[in-house]
């Protein structure tokens, strides 16, 4: 029996390997055991899925185990951007929901995620909780598709009119068809297809979409992650046309990614940076910032100037979450381009985040390379920022991981090490306002090295530095 194990946001498996049907259904078992535990036996349950191979049989199957439970399933009625299901399940009262997508991993994965009542990742414990319950193939209950759904168990809906409806009340959709942009999307073959020329049809502002036909294999791009390599056509694309912002979505539609009027691809921090400033200078809002520790200092620095506190959490949204719920945050995310906004769910919403920079560009009339140019004037420093992932054979963890638990250095690269942070990773940060990270991957066996720095020289020798402490 397959043991399986909730990584930072959730279950991944290679399909047919370990993703496999069977596996799909006592995970949903054990998501319907949990609500039990929790008071919500029968409650509302959202089900999505991305566009990965066999992506809606297993959302179908996952539906006829929590239909067996005594839960009402509210089944999309196709392939459906995560931030869209998150938000379901606040629009319809749900328990929670079970959405099938490996996000930006490799066209061989697929993924189970779970969220809560408030569309966000299930915190730590919660998801502890689900993974002591997922019970053998033996003890999953399942139901008949066909018939639960004439008896009203299973319910297929089109979610997008709400959705559509609630995050035009956010930001200003006819300002932004009307500015008369020319925009190229990036939807990654994926979930995001169509969302961008929906929204913003009928006005000055055209929309060009590239790779919108849905292919599970990803082609042109190692995996859909909105960072370079596999953005490089969509930058030159954008150069090509002499579009004026390239705006990119991963496969779920969940993170998100920005190339400038010049091509150039615009890093995750920078992005975060961008809007965190736009809340805070253009709309005037106030309030916290949650970060996870591979992100900016670029934010504790916006805090400082706008007199705003900045929280700093671990890895994945399942700290970030429950952070900006706490703290009534106005905006929180990470380094992989997932971020989210007070008004909305605490999840990743790359939509929303694209429709947020493009409303910035329209109020301020200014281009990406402006708009950047303008926030490190503000900043006082030019912040430079890089990450390498390096993968290892899976039974040298334990000893790179004891190599890093013993590693205490005092300087790196000349710099005095002025604090060690190994609460998720080792984070060492430097006497000049630069720091850098190591931290495994949650889902696969590479480790990530990442460093941000004001003195544009020092990237790649940090990079270098960091892979010496990890011994890879």
């Amino acid at each position: 029996m397959t043991v399986i194990r909730f990584g930072t946001d959730g279950w991944r498996g290679k399909i047919a390997e370990d993703f496999t049907f069977d596996n799909v259904r006592r995970c949903a078992q054990g998501f319907a055991r949990y609500l039990a535990a929790h008071g919500k036996s029968g409650a509302d349950v959202v089900i999505g899925h991305d566009r990965r191979f066999a992506a809606r049989d297993f959302a179908v199957a996952a539906a006829e185990v929590m239909a067996a439970n005594g839960h009402r399933v509210w089944l999309t009625d196709g392939p459906t951007p995560t931030p869209v299901i998150s938000y379901s399940v606040v629009e319809r009262k749900a328990a929670g929901a079970i959405n099938i997508t490996a996000s930006h991993n490799p066209p061989s994965d697929n993924g189970f995620k779970v969220r809560d009542e408030h569309g966000a990742a299930v915190a730590p414990d919660g998801l502890r909780e689900i993974e002591a319950a997922i019970p053998p193939i033996e003890e999953v209950r399942r139901t008949d598709f066909a018939t639960a759904q004439a008896e009203g168990r299973i319910v297929v809906w089109d979610p997008a009119p709400a959705y559509i409806a609630h995050i035009s009340r956010l930001v200003d959709m006819d300002r932004i068809r009307e500015a008369g942009l020319h925009i190229l999307v990036e939807p990654m073959w994926g979930n995001g297809i169509g969302w961008f020329p929906r929204l913003l049809a009928g006005g000055r502002t055209r929309v060009t979409e590239i790779h919108n036909v849905p292919n599970p294999l990803f082609p042109e791009m190692t995996r859909p992650e909105p960072i370079p390599p596999n953005v490089d056509v969509a930058l030159a694309k954008t150069t090509e046309l002499g579009a004026d912002v390239c705006v990119i979505l991963d496969g779920d539609a969940d993170r998100m990614g920005i190339g400038d009027e010049h091509g150039r691809f615009v890093n995750q921090l920078q992005v975060y940076a961008l809007l965190a400033y736009y809340l805070l200078e253009v709309r005037g809002e106030r309030g916290a910032i949650v970060k996870t520790l591979s992100t900016t200092s670029m934010l504790e620095k916006l805090g400082e100037i706008y007199g705003v506190p900045v929280h700093q959490v671990g890895v994945g949204f399942k700290y970030v979450a429950p952070k900006m719920l706490e703290t009534d945050a106005m905006i929180g995310g990470e380094e992989s381009g997932g971020y989210a906004f007070r008004g909305h769910v605490p999840e990743r919403d790359g939509i929303l985040g694209n429709l947020y920079f493009l409303d910035m560009m329209v109020r301020t009339g200014k281009t990406p390379s402006q708009l950047l140019d303008e926030l490190y004037g503000r900043l006082g420093a030019v912040y430079s920022y890089s990450r390498l992932d390096i993968t290892f054979p899976a039974g040298r963890r334990d000893e790179i991981k004891a190599r890093l638990d013993a590693a205490r250095p005092d300087s790196i690269l000349g710099l005095r090490v002025t604090d060690i942070l190994t609460y998720d990773g080792y984070k060492y940060y430097l006497e000049d306002g630069g720091w850098l990270l190591l931290r495994f991957s949650g889902t696969e066996p590479l480790i990530r090295i990442y460093c941000e720095t004001t003195d544009a020289a020092r990237v790649g020798p940090l990079l270098e530095e960091g892979r010496k402490l990890a011994g890879v």
